[in-house]
């Protein structure tokens, strides 16, 4: 019986590795990529069955390659593999037209079989992604300006909606407090926001920010 066929494509070595290790048994593993666009110039060439994608890819995103080869009319089907569960990464992939979303702590004896539940029309996902898939649509309709952000300005967002002082959110994250400043006034203009406090409040009220007992944004 001929296998199906499989793109891997994420930007740690490592990780291509250890995903070829458990599938290649059940699947032809037809190319591997680290990059936005060698992403989809492989999936046009290739036109595998499936292809696993991680969120962060070297030059870009993982939702890029999804939507690009969409458009291209590709019947490729797409699972997820993220060492993020953050809910942002999870909407920007599933509004992309991702079909699954697992952790990286599933590379093991068990992705081959949820990458033929992916490959069946099913919708795999890990247990901690599937916490929260009930309001991702919600979400997804409420806020769709962060998706906006950089994976840094979203890091940002996070110290100071909890109060964060710049100089202090520039201790946290190792960089100088001019840098924080550069990323505020990205953010700003990205979000149409004028301040802390209403970056704040916009970050606790769409869900970006998880506010935790006793916390007031």
């Amino acid at each position: 019986m001929t296998k199906a066929t499989l793109v891997l494509i994420d930007d740690h070595e490592i990780v291509r590795a250890g995903a070829t290790k458990f599938l290649d048994t059940h699947y032809e593993i037809v190319g591997e990529a680290d990059d936005v666009q060698t992403g989809i110039d492989l999936l046009l060439k290739a036109k595998p069955d499936g292809a696993l994608i991680d969120v962060q890819l070297r030059s870009g995103t993982g939702d890029q390659v999804v939507i690009a080869i969409k458009k291209a009319g590709l019947s490729t089907k797409f699972l997820a593999l993220s060492v993020s569960a953050e809910r942002i990464d999870v909407v920007r992939m599933l509004r992309a037209g991702v079909d699954g979303y697992v952790l990286k702590d599933t590379l093991g004896e068990e992705l081959p079989g949820l990458v033929q539940e992916m490959l069946d029309g099913g919708r795999p996902v890990s247990p901690q992604i599937a916490g929260f898939m009930l309001d991702i649509d919600e979400m997804a309709e409420q806020s769709p300006e962060i998706e906006a952000l950089t994976r840094r300005e979203r890091e940002v967002v996070r110290f100071i909606a909890r109060g964060y002082s710049y100089r202090r959110t520039a201790s946290a994250m190792f960089v100088s407090p001019k840098t924080i400043e550069a990323h505020m006034s990205n953010i700003f203009k990205k979000l149409g926001v004028a301040s802390r406090h209403e970056l704040s409040l916009e970050a606790y009220r769409s869900g970006w920010v998880p506010q935790v007992e006793g916390e007031t944004p």
